[in-house]
Parts: C-alpha cells; structure tokens; sequence
C-alpha cells in the first residue's frame, strides 16, 4: 500500500524519521542457543515458593529416579528442602485427585505430578495417559495453580529408565522447571495486576 505522506503532520514525519534513524543504529543481536538457555535459567528461581511433588508408586524405581531429580531441580533453583511437600500416589492414575488435594491448600504455590505408564497388550495406557493429563490440566483450571506433568509415557521400561536420569535427561527435574518458572510468571502477571488496580484508585 502506498505513502500517503500529505496525511501525516510535519511533526509526526519528522519524529518517524528520528525513530527510524535510532533503530537504524541498535546492532542485531542473533539469538543463540546460550541466550535461550540464560533467559531460561533466569526464570528457574524457586526461592521462596512452597512446591508439592505427588510421586506414583507404581514402576518404583523410574518415580524414585524422577521425584530426585525434581528435588534436586528446586534445592538447585534457589529452594529450601523444607519448602517441598512429598506425597506418594498409588499409581498414576490417583495422581489427579491427590494434585487437586494439594492445589487446593493455600499453602502451595505449584504441584510437580510424577509417574510411569508404559504401554501394554492393550489400549488401557492410552486411557490411562489421557485421563491423567486432562485431569491435571483441570486442576489447574480449578486453582489457577501450576501443576507440571511429569507422567512418562513409554513403549518399554529401558524407555522409562533413559528419561529418569538415563541418557534422555531426567523428566523430573523438567517437570520442576516447568512448574518453577510458571508459578514465577503467574506471580509477576498478579504483581503488576496488583500495581494497575492500585494506580487507578
């Protein structure tokens, strides 16, 4: 679409140009993957929050493999051990009902879900799976609170054991990123909500 130069005002023209000079000077700075991961990392501050980490009984080992390195995740982040609140399920499913338990206290800010699923002979994973992360998701609705999905969902056990420490990471300290770094943004939305609503009084 054309300029239509004549509609804007001397003043105007003269402050783009300025503008457009000024911008012409800042350097493009290429995103890497070192910035990413700072950026990242700046958001990973748990100082000061009270996290609760609902951990499946069932496959015991991979969720033993996955609750400790979500511990480690929040210590490592800034966050006091005392600060964690470790209660077990007694297998994935039941990790919606006790998440929402935990939510629901005023006490906690988010909840870390772990557990293992691997599939079967049958379709009864995929039920599983899916229940599971709708349920979570729903808690969160409910409270307004974090709740990290940390449910591995894998075809065979060596699977499960390379994303609880193994060779692919560990699903439970991403888990307690994921669940840090949101509680830290909602913090910062209801902060600057609260500064809005106390400017307009």
């Amino acid at each position: 679409m054309p300029w239509k130069v004549g509609l804007i005002r001397p003043q105007k023209l003269l402050s783009l140009i300025r503008q457009a000079r000024a911008e012409a000077t800042i350097p493009i700075r290429m995103k890497s993957a070192n910035t990413d991961n700072a950026m990242h990392q700046s958001a990973i501050d748990s100082r000061g929050m009270r996290i609760a980490i609902v951990e499946s009984s069932y496959h015991h080992d991979i969720c033993v493999a996955l609750a400790r390195g979500a511990v480690d995740a929040f210590t490592q982040a800034g966050g006091d051990s005392q600060n964690l609140v470790h209660v077990h399920a007694p297998g994935s499913y039941e990790l919606v009902a006790i998440s929402l338990a935990l939510a629901e206290r005023s006490d906690i800010d988010a909840v870390v879900a772990l557990g293992c699923v691997l599939t079967g002979e049958t379709s009864h994973d995929r039920y599983l799976c899916d229940a599971v992360a709708h349920g979570l998701m729903d808690v969160t609705i409910r409270t307004g609170k974090p709740v990290a999905f940390g449910l591995l969902t894998c075809i065979t056990i060596e699977q499960a054991r390379a994303r609880a420490g193994g060779s692919k990471g560990n699903k439970g300290i991403e888990a307690m990123h994921a669940a840090i770094a949101a509680t830290r943004t909602i913090q910062g939305i209801r902060k600057s909500q609260d500064v809005v609503a106390g400017a307009h009084r």
